[in-house]
């Protein structure tokens, strides 16, 4: 059976692909089409594609939507490679946002699903669209090959009722979906499997705190492989300081801000557009939070506070819920490569569950790639580096699926 899976991540704007070997882990061809939707002279080259010569090839290339952009797809891997005919394809996997409480596995795309995932839409208004249209486009393109939705909040669908269920009224519980669904599940999937890895241990036998830090940033409990409590909740809002959304939030300030003339709309588009680090510092990427902190600057030394106490709260708790922490793993694009934020955000924990926790300073500062160790010997519970790699964990579950069938 073929391993060769063409991993799609299909946004409002963007269409983000990889071609992956399950088997062997290679990605044998990457590409993005971006500003899809646009057509001014600001478009640039809005299409880059990495391809079977090692070059990176880019291209303008107008798309008004996810079909066009296919188009530009299956143009880059005609003239650039990989052949997809030859590749000969296992399957197309896609990643949906949301797929609330009805899915907790990879699935065969049928009718069905995309009418369950439409459905879904209101959970996710800026997500499911899109990948449904992804869906779509990837159909017409390749109409002989399966479909596979893989989910963000299935991996979590293993929490207890009491850590998903929000104490609101029953009508918005059972009519309208109101509970904790949590994402970034593929991400926690593929990490919490790694880590065990690093720790040289069975996944059923570890206890993790998991920190996934990037523009948007989770955290985890997850015991022994399965999710049982995380911090972002209905939506990728709750939780920890992100880039541009607010996380943590007193449920009254919607009313309260409705009272004094602020729409629904400009509440939405605030605490997911102009929160969080952005509106700290006036930038949402965390470099710069970073060089201005070393620069002196106060503001960004009180959004690293801010930022760093949020995670360390979550890590405290997650620690008495799972009893017994073996490691505190750091994933995603801040996570792996902001030393400054890992060290700030366990700046005072001296331990978890009755273990000792101890960073290495020059662990951590090291320019180190890959997974890797960040704590001292002597530390009980284990500090680690894990880069996620959320398409690879995409293409194994889709060829996981197809061998099930």
């Amino acid at each position: 059976m073929s391993t060769l899976v063409l991993v799609i991540n299909a946004g409002s704007s963007s269409l983000k692909y990889q071609l992956i070997d399950a088997d062997t882990s290679a990605t044998l061809a990457a590409g993005l089409v971006n500003r899809i939707g646009r057509t001014g002279d600001d478009l640039g080259d809005n299409a880059t594609h990495t391809g079977s010569d090692g070059q990176t090839h880019r291209r303008r290339a107008p798309c008004a939507d996810a079909a066009a952009a296919f188009d530009v797809l299956v143009d880059a891997f005609r003239d650039h490679g990989p052949d997809l005919v030859e590749s000969e394809l296992a399957a197309v996997g896609h990643r949906v946002v949301q797929g609330g409480d009805r899915f907790s596995a990879p699935t065969l795309v049928t009718d069905a699903v995309r009418e369950a995932i439409a459905d879904l839409v209101p959970l996710a208004p800026l997500h499911n669209p899109a990948h449904l249209d992804g869906i779509r486009g990837a159909t017409e393109h390749f109409p002989h090959t399966p479909q596979i939705a893989v989910f963000d909040t299935a991996f979590h669908q293993t929490l207890p009722p009491h850590a998903y269920t929000y104490a609101v009224p029953k009508l918005w519980r059972e009519v309208h979906g109101v509970r904790r669904y949590g994402f970034h599940g593929t991400s926690y999937a593929y990490v919490s499997r790694r880590t065990a890895v690093v720790l040289d241990r069975p996944v059923a036998e570890t206890n993790l705190v998991v920190l996934h830090l990037g523009a948007g940033a989770s955290a985890a409990a997850i015991e022994g492989g399965r999710s049982i409590d995380t911090s972002m909740g209905l939506t990728p809002l709750e939780g920890l300081v992100m880039g541009q959304r607010s996380g943590d939030l007193d449920p009254s300030v919607p009313g309260h801000l409705a009272r004094a003339g602020i729409s629904v709309e400009d509440f939405d588009r605030g605490v997911t557009k102009e929160s969080g680090l952005l509106a700290l510092i006036g930038d949402s990427d965390f470099r710069v939070l970073t060089d201005r902190v070393d620069a002196g600057d106060d503001e960004a030394r009180l959004a690293l506070e801010i930022t760093a106490y949020r995670i360390r709260k979550y890590i405290g708790a997650y620690a008495a819920v799972l009893g017994r922490v073996d490691a505190v793993v750091f994933t995603a694009g801040v996570g792996e490569h902001s030393p400054e934020i890992r060290a700030a955000a366990l700046d005072g924990v001296g331990g978890l569950g009755g273990r000792t926790l101890e960073l290495d300073p020059v662990a951590n500062a090291a320019a180190t790639s890959g997974e890797h160790r960040i704590s001292t010997g002597d530390s009980e519970v284990a500090v680690l580096v894990v880069p996620t790699n959320e398409e690879l964990e995409i293409a194994r579950q889709v060829v996981e699926l197809l061998g099930r069938g």
